[in-house]
């Protein structure tokens, strides 16, 4: 009886194991911005993606940290950052006020704009989302990677070809064995929901503990009523927070200090400017009503074999490294051009098949302040998922990344290479002038618009020879002999690039 029990029991104990095994092409750990929009991307790339979040809602900063007021690519709708813009505007619409022109702050409520997000993931195919799931471990074993998951209370192990780190400071790159700078240093603060309860209300909170009026100085020199308009997101809403991060070494003492900072704020508008029916909005459901979600402000970059610094804001065309020219996403701020992001700050080094994102991408801490905006980093994540779909697609490595086919896969679904405001994707010629601006032929140039800088291709300008014979020379070795025969004037013209063309392939004119 025994012995012919034990078949079964085999058969049973082996589907038990396997079904403690989950196997994927590409693993996302980690559902914010970045990573979230990574797992799309990597699934519509068509491999098996699996995106693990160990909080309940996706959106990192943007939902959970309650950052809903997103004022960078205000004007660059690129791939998936611009589809989620359009949904939240399309959500808004009916409501009276709600600003729906095309370049327009983006301003949302973070429970609205998770169930956006997770709206969109259900509908991706080759796509699975496990949110309250932690992850504990991560190991090499051979070409793959085991990750140890929290599903229901046990322990599971997922196997993918690719891992990327959606974490918002490089825990997992960490664990893997990532190298990262020294400059690592944890700056933190908390936002609180604020909602205008009508006139006659009183909604004064207690007075927080070690509650100091001085700390909030900044607001006395201004406009309280138009700061707060500055931050408004729908249903009388506002999205506030401190001035400025704080920094120290302990984490949990931090946390708490920045979040009582941020409850003195609510307290000083409240007390101190008159504001009683100004208080906090139930948005998060937590004990204290802030956000769940700290918002992580310092930078700890990996190591890379390359780093994006400043001038590659400022003056990319001035510099010898071209990093533009491997851009996987694109990025706008206050004060500065707006600007592309290179492959190579995703990609650690001695780490193979694992992709970093938000603070652990190898960027100075300056750019940092620059690409850490969810809007940003929403844009960076489609490129980061193509290129972990790329690896698992064509079965190589992060050493043998062909930046082209990627840049390619970006374009195929909407995403934007180059900052170029002036040619929307409604303009037939949108994708090769992107093609065309990132080989460097033809120079983005500034135009400064407010407080910000747009980066413009001016498609009806004419081409002047000047402009496109560094190109010419870098790329073709007898360009020289081209230019001394043909002698093209101030302006290229039609006819000189055909012949160039022709010089170039050996052919006919």
């Amino acid at each position: 009886m025994i012995k012919r029990l034990l078949p079964a029991l085999f058969i049973f104990a082996f589907s038990f194991a396997e079904a403690e095994t989950i196997k994927t092409d590409v693993l996302v750990i980690g559902g914010g911005a970045c990573g979230v929009a990574a797992a799309i991307q990597s699934a519509r790339s068509k491999v098996k993606t699996l995106l693990v979040e160990p909080g309940p809602w996706l959106g990192g900063s943007m939902t959970m940290g309650g950052m809903c007021v997103l004022d960078a690519n205000h004007d660059l709708p690129s791939g998936i950052w611009g589809e989620f813009r359009q949904k939240v505007t399309d959500y808004y619409r009916p409501r009276l006020g709600y600003d729906t022109s095309r370049n327009a702050i983006l301003r949302f409520e973070p429970s609205v704009g998770a169930e956006i997000l997770r709206k969109i993931t259900d509908t991706v195919k080759n796509l699975t989302v496990k949110t309250k799931t932690p992850w504990t471990n991560i190991k090499k074993e051979g070409s793959e990677w085991e990750v140890t998951i929290v599903e229901n209370g046990e322990n599971v192990t997922v196997k993918a070809k690719v891992v990327v780190d959606g974490t918002e400071t490089g825990e997992v790159a960490a664990k893997a064995g990532v190298k990262f700078e020294d400059e690592t240093k944890e700056a933190v603060n908390c936002v609180a929901i604020l909602k205008d309860f009508g006139k006659n209300a009183d909604k004064t909170i207690a007075r927080p503990e070690g509650y100091n009026e001085a700390g909030y100085a900044f607001l006395k020199n201004k406009d309280a009523r138009q700061w707060l308009r500055t931050y408004r997101i729908p249903n009388d809403k506002f999205m506030v927070r401190p001035d400025g991060a704080i920094s120290g070494k302990n984490h949990d003492e931090l946390i708490k200090t920045a979040r009582l900072r941020t409850l003195g704020l609510a307290y000083y508008l409240q007390k101190q400017l008159g504001y009683k029916n100004i208080g906090l909005d139930d948005e998060f459901g937590t004990p204290d009503q802030l956000a769940p979600m700290p918002l992580i402000e310092g930078s700890r970059p990996a190591k890379a074999d390359i780093r994006m610094v400043m001038d590659d804001i400022n003056k990319p065309y001035d510099r010898e490294s071209n990093l533009y020219r491997t851009s996987i996403g694109v990025g706008s701020g206050i004060g500065v051009p707006a600007f592309s992001i290179p492959l190579g700050a995703i990609v650690p080094k001695e780490v193979y098949n694992l992709l970093v994102t938000e603070k652990a991408i190898a960027v100075t801490g300056d750019v940092n302040r620059n690409t850490m905006n969810p809007a940003v980093q929403m844009t960076l994540g489609q490129g980061v998922g193509a290129t972990a779909a790329y690896c698992a697609f064509f079965k190589t490595t992060t050493q043998h990344l062909t930046v082209r086919i990627i840049q390619g896969e970006i374009l195929d679904f909407k995403g934007y290479l180059m900052p170029f405001t002036d040619v929307p994707q409604s303009d037939p010629h949108w994708r090769a002038i992107q093609q065309i601006g990132a080989t460097g032929m033809i120079k983005g140039i500034g135009a400064k618009t407010g407080s910000s800088v747009e980066i413009h291709f001016k498609p009806d300008d004419t081409v002047s020879t000047a402009e496109v014979k560094p190109f010419f020379d870098e790329i073709y070795t007898r360009a020289f002999l081209w230019f001394n025969n043909q002698k093209p004037g101030k302006y290229l013209s039609l006819g000189n690039l055909l012949y160039f063309i022709s010089d170039y392939t050996l052919t006919d004119p």
